[in-house]
C-alpha cells in the first residue's frame, strides 16, 4: 500500500513535536530521526502521487480519442489520422 503524502507529512508533524515534547535526549534523537524518514518518504510519495496524475490525464485523452472515433461513422478513419 501505498502511503499519501499527506498522511506521511502528519505523521512528521507527528513525530517532530513528539521531539520537541520530549524530555528524554534518547526519545527526541529517535522522533527526529522518525520525522526526517517520514519528511523522504513524503516527497517520495508526492513524486508517485504527480506520475499518478499524469497517467490518468493521457489516459483521459485516449478514452475521449477512442470515445470520438467510435461515434464516426467510419471508425477505422480514426486510426489513419494518428502520428507515428
Amino acid at each position: 500500500m501505498q502511503n499519501s503524502s499527506a498522511f506521511c507529512r502528519t505523521r512528521q508533524a507527528y513525530e517532530e513535536d513528539r521531539a520537541a515534547q520530549s524530555a528524554l535526549a534518547n526519545v527526541r534523537s529517535i522522533a527526529t530521526s522518525a520525522a526526517a524518514a517520514w519528511g523522504a518518504e513524503a516527497l517520495v510519495a508526492q513524486r508517485w502521487e504527480s506520475r499518478q496524475a499524469k497517467r490518468q490525464a493521457e489516459a483521459g485523452l485516449l478514452l475521449a480519442a477512442a470515445a470520438d472515433r467510435a461515434l464516426s461513422e467510419n471508425p477505422d478513419r480514426g486510426f489513419a489520422d494518428q502520428p507515428a
